[in-house]
């Protein structure tokens, strides 16, 4: 990457469920994004700063004969270095394939919103793996038949996790609207991360965040149990965290918020914790800069128009993380 390929500054840069990877044999860092188009994809953005960005790159194309809608978007990118190799993991949609509306006991429930942005039937959703052998692609889909979860669960934002004993796992958010009361699960991954090597396992559910204790549901709100963009990161000593993403206040304020296992089993038992960053920001993840500084990033003011990455500063302890505000 030569220096006149930086071009954008962060703060003129819209970002949804940014995720940033350091690449060390080079000093830069990658930021991938979901994009629409024909077909739609991921593009990847360079900068050594983090602070100034170079113009997008296609890594990554939705393929036509794949289960999912080669129009729609993909969610939540992000890199992960396995193996040898590199592995794309985005969420992809399919709208056409329907899904069991949701129910509760022996009622079913018809979704609605104020905000008719919000599609709330539930319809095929999931996680795939692409992979290359370079962080900027070409990434292939590893199995165009469908998503790593099981097909009819209406899943999102899937990230790799390592159980106490290095073996991989795929971590999601399984959708509130199939469920209500939204949950993040895991199911065990093959060694090459190519497919499901067992059935997924819950960790824990939306409604379980402390700060939802006081919470009143309204007919004509979003459900209030949404879980969002889950992240696993090992503390010292051994304990697991688990950033993820919901809102409060009466489902209008989107928030950061996190779990941590103490016994550092993916399983847990999970122990909710408190609200990292609030005021509509979210989706974020942990990542080390090359200085050796734990960043957080996340975007604020989805969907806006002025939807922007933020960073953060985050002490690490062996059971807590403390944000700070990010020193330029």
């Amino acid at each position: 990457m030569a220096d006149d390929d930086l071009q954008v500054p962060l703060d003129a840069l819209p970002v949804h469920d940014p995720f940033v990877l350091p690449v060390a044999h080079d000093g830069t860092y990658r930021l991938y994004q979901g994009v629409a188009g024909d077909p739609a994809g991921v593009e990847v953005r360079h900068s050594r700063d983090l602070r100034t960005w170079s113009a997008p790159r296609r890594v990554f194309s939705v393929p036509d004969g794949c289960w999912a809608d080669p129009s729609c978007s993909p969610w939540a990118p992000e890199v992960h270095a396995w193996g040898g190799r590199y592995h794309l993991l985005t969420t992809l949609h399919q709208p056409a394939a329907g899904l069991p509306p949701a129910r509760q006991g022996g009622t079913t429930f018809l979704l609605r919103s104020d905000e008719s942005r919000w599609r709330l039937d539930p319809a095929a959703r999931g996680t795939v793996v692409a992979v290359a052998d370079d962080p900027d692609g070409p990434f292939t889909l590893v199995d165009p038949t469908g998503p790593v979860p099981p097909a009819e669960f209406m899943t999102l934002d899937g990230t790799l996790a390592l159980d106490r004993d290095g073996r991989p796992w795929l971590v999601y958010a399984h959708e509130w609207v199939q469920l209500l009361d939204g949950t993040v699960e895991a199911v065990p991954l093959r060694p090459d991360l190519s497919a499901a090597a067992g059935d997924p396992v819950h960790l824990f559910r939306g409604s379980e965040a402390s700060w939802q204790a006081d919470r009143t549901p309204r007919a004509t709100a979003l459900a209030p149990y949404v879980t969002d963009g889950p992240q696993l990161r090992r503390l010292p000593g051994g304990a697991l965290a688990c950033l993820w993403s919901s809102y409060r206040g009466g489902g209008t304020e989107y928030v950061q918020t996190w779990a941590l296992s103490r016994s550092g089993d993916l399983t847990g038992p999970w122990e909710q914790r408190e609200v990292l960053v609030g005021g509509g920001a979210g989706h974020g993840m942990l990542f080390e800069t090359f200085e050796g500084r734990t960043a957080l990033v996340l975007h604020r003011g989805m969907g806006t128009p002025t939807v922007r990455a933020e960073f953060h500063e985050v002490d690490v302890s062996p059971d807590s993380l403390a944000v700070r505000p990010w020193r330029w």
